[in-house]
């Protein structure tokens, strides 16, 4: 039987599968569309392993919260290029992976899970798609983030949808005494759109690992002693390079990005005083998409031939 256009495109949309493989499938069984969707269905379930060698490093990163809005968890799903990221079925599963991440952040933990609304658990769900979409995805990590006494706020970057985007920022804030939920989780997205921008490492200075602090005191005084500095000189070298390396690397400590001019603390402390309320910031959690990943880089028009050999 001809295997035309028409009906390859016809299995396309149907099954969202790359085209030279849904050329395949009809070839296989001889035009029939049905047989053809059970058969990339098979074949994908049997090639998920042989395409988790290849590099997923683009996708999204998606937050969810419970209703009260003390419970948020935060995940990054990976894929190997923007145009499944953008896929309305990779953004449900994403979703659904991150609903499940509310109740546990372990990776092993959530894959073995019930997908919501689904008898499969959540990589037999991603093996599914992975089949239909042709492309590995990866399911890379998760953060989930607690706020008993506050609340949690969250913001995503270059989003794809309200939940969805390239960057994501969690921030929980804690309240001792009585709060207004409204106005503080505006503060809180405040600071986790400052967070997105400044990238801060830490907390507060306090938060600080002694052996980091000790490592940047020890390139500094290094530094003054090639430069022929005093021992007292180098000493107040050092001290003033902590400093400015507390105001750049901790959250509280940098210059909040919407006014340029207050340090964050000093914009929480003005919140607090004006509304009569004590919040403070209790952790922040931020993903960037693909952060880490070394991406293979490929010629897409070398892709392309390959597929018509």
């Amino acid at each position: 039987m001809e295997i035309n256009a028409k009906l390859v495109k016809e299995l396309r949309d149907k099954t969202s599968a790359g085209m030279m493989d849904c050329k395949r499938a009809l070839i296989e069984t001889n035009g029939d569309i049905e047989k053809a969707t059970e058969y990339l269905r098979k074949k994908g379930l049997m090639d998920a392993a042989k395409k988790a060698s290849r590099t997923a490093a683009d996708g999204v990163i998606a937050f969810s919260m419970s209703s009260d809005k003390k419970t948020a968890a935060i995940v990054e799903v990976n894929s190997e290029t923007d145009f499944v990221a953008r896929n309305e079925k990779f953004q449900d599963i994403v979703a659904g992976i991150a609903n499940v991440a509310l109740s546990t952040d372990s990776i092993d933990s959530i894959l073995s899970s019930k997908y919501p609304n689904s008898e499969k658990t959540v990589k037999e769900e991603m093996d599914l798609l992975i089949s239909l979409v042709g492309e590995n995805m990866t399911f890379r990590r998760a953060k989930r983030v607690l706020a008993q006494n506050g609340i949690i706020s969250a913001y995503v970057h270059n989003a794809v949808t309200p939940s969805m985007g390239k960057i994501g920022v969690l921030v929980a804030l804690k309240a001792e005494g009585s709060f207004c939920p409204k106005k503080t989780e505006e503060l809180g997205k405040r600071i986790a759109m400052h967070i997105a921008a400044a990238n801060p490492t830490y907390l507060c200075p306090n938060c600080v690992p002694q052996n980091v602090i000790d490592k940047e005191k020890e390139i500094i005084l290094a530094q003054a002693k090639g430069l022929g500095k005093p021992e007292n000189v180098a000493e107040k070298m050092a001290e003033g390079r902590i400093k400015k390396f507390f105001e750049e690397s901790t959250l509280v400590e940098q210059i909040f990005v919407m006014d340029g001019k207050t340090k964050v603390r000093e914009v929480v402390e003005s919140f607090n005083k004006e509304n009569g309320f004590n919040i403070k910031i209790a952790e922040f959690t931020k993903f960037v998409l693909g952060e880490g990943i070394e991406k293979t880089e490929t010629n897409f028009a070398e892709e392309v031939q390959s597929f018509i050999k």
